[in-house]
């Protein structure tokens, strides 16, 4: 499957935003780039529908643009304005050329979620590849208000229950795409998430 990260040439803050093309042309997030309807458009005409993997204001600061730009449905976790789809644990949602199991995923956000498939994983914030805290298997941030370690923790291990053998592309809500041994990835970035020691100096 196709997978475009609309929100790559940003200068300013943002997460992944990533586009994946194909039966069902799907967004996921919609990142905080001011522009990013554009760099869509030039992908695509058609978006069916944008998927939230939690709704921080990095995740969703151009989310009404691309909604008003594409009439897209709104698929989330946790209630807002414009949702036309409400996603639950378990659920299956077609992204692109691919079928997904939603995995309800908090600890960095309550309603956070990620998204597998049987080659593929949207993974949001839960789990990286790598950020500016860790390479090759880094977490979400815990020491904000309402998150918890203990869930991220516990979120990173449902993953890795749930996650088919073959899956080998990982789509993080920051840091770099990956492809090859996701579950090495995971694996690694569970076993600093449980030794609970801060990610960040002021943690």
């Amino acid at each position: 499957m196709d997978v475009h990260n609309v929100t790559a040439a940003a200068d300013t803050f943002t997460c992944n935003a990533f586009l994946a093309p194909g039966e069902v042309p799907t967004l996921v997030d919609a990142g905080a780039m001011s522009g990013v309807v554009d760099v869509i458009a030039e992908r695509t005409d058609e978006l069916d529908r944008v998927v939230l993997t939690h709704q921080h204001g990095d995740h969703v600061g151009q989310l009404e643009q691309v909604l008003d730009r594409f009439d897209a449905d709104l698929y989330c976790y946790d209630s807002y304005p414009r949702r036309t789809e409400e996603i639950a644990d378990g659920d299956s949602l077609a992204i692109g050329a691919e079928e997904f199991e939603v995995i309800h995923t908090p600890g960095h956000a309550d309603d956070h979620v990620s998204l597998v498939s049987e080659a593929t994983i949207f993974s949001g914030d839960v789990v990286v590849h790598d950020d500016g805290a860790f390479e090759y298997g880094s977490f979400g941030r815990t020491d904000m208000a309402g998150q918890s370690r203990k869930r991220l923790v516990e979120s990173i291990e449902t993953i890795l229950d749930r996650l088919p053998e073959g899956v080998s592309n990982m789509y993080a809500g920051h840091g770099e795409e990956f492809h090859g041994d996701v579950r090495d990835v995971i694996e690694t970035a569970l076993e600093r998430a449980a030794e609970h020691e801060p990610k960040y100096p002021d943690e």
